[in-house]
């Protein structure tokens, strides 16, 4: 049927895709009725749900390049391509039951393929009796449904990780300001090193300055203790030869002494 259908490049694209993951399936499943180790059965089914993961994957893409090009399509190739895509629903439930019906002669009863939210599932027969008793239509509905509870997860998936980015992206900016912030505490905290070594060396010299001028303050004031010593030596002792005058200090005048005149001697 597929064979004379009118398809886009796109849509062809994906519907060889399924076929391909189908006859792998059809295959698949004939190498699991030979094998009767219960280890390689395990693997191959696990193999095999991967096919119809990645079946239904398609089947969706199937259905939204159908919807994009129904407008450009005549009716009757959208039916035709409706019915394609219908088949294909099927044909992927009855591989999906099979499924369930190896897994459970494994004595495995939990299904991971179509999981969506921890409810007890239906056994391999009652999957069987349900997709057989609905019409195309119905099928196409809960195709639909499950691949929208799909599109939900990933949704949520999405927002989750978007969420962290922001976070993350929050946490970055916070530590870049921090680590700026750390770095002109540094600056600052040189520049007051450096300006507290330049005080502890201007402290020295001032230091240095104010010793030397007490040095000269004391050799000046033991210059005018030994003059004034010199001045008073001169005048209490004025006849003391080994101290010469002083430059600009005149003598000491001699003492007057009074002629006494005897008595009975007249005067002159």
């Amino acid at each position: 049927m597929a064979s004379d259908l009118q398809m886009s490049p796109q849509l062809e694209q994906i519907h060889g895709e399924i076929r391909d993951n189908f006859r792998a399936l059809a295959n698949g499943f004939q190498r699991l009725d030979k094998m009767k180790d219960s280890n390689r059965q395990s693997k191959q089914l696990e193999e095999l749900t991967g096919k119809m993961r990645e079946c239904k994957r398609l089947i969706k893409d199937l259905d939204r390049e159908i919807k994009d090009e129904e407008a450009r399509n005549p009716p009757e190739v959208n039916k035709r391509l409706n019915d394609e895509k219908q088949s294909m629903i099927k044909e992927l439930n009855s591989y999906v039951a099979l499924r369930k019906t190896y897994m459970n002669s494994l004595g495995n009863k939990k299904v991971e393929l179509f999981d969506m939210g921890g409810a007890s599932e239906p056994t391999a027969d009652e999957n069987v009796q349900m997709a057989s008793a609905m019409s195309n239509q119905e099928l196409i509905h809960a195709g639909n449904k499950t691949m929208d509870e799909t599109d939900q997860a990933i949704e949520r998936s999405k927002m989750v990780v978007e969420q962290t980015i922001e976070v993350g992206t929050q946490t970055a900016g916070t530590l870049k300001g921090q680590t700026d912030q750390m770095g002109r505490i540094v600056n600052e905290l040189d520049t007051i090193q450096f300006s507290i070594k330049k005080a502890s060396q201007l402290v020295k010299e001032i230091g240095r300055q104010v010793a030397t001028d007490k040095c000269i303050m004391l050799f000046l004031f033991l210059i005018v203790c030994g003059v004034i010593a010199i001045i008073v030596v001169k005048i209490v002792n004025p006849s003391n030869k080994s101290i010469r005058d002083i430059p600009g200090l005149a003598p000491p005048a001699p003492a007057r002494r009074l002629l006494s005149i005897p008595e009975g001697h007249g005067t002159f």
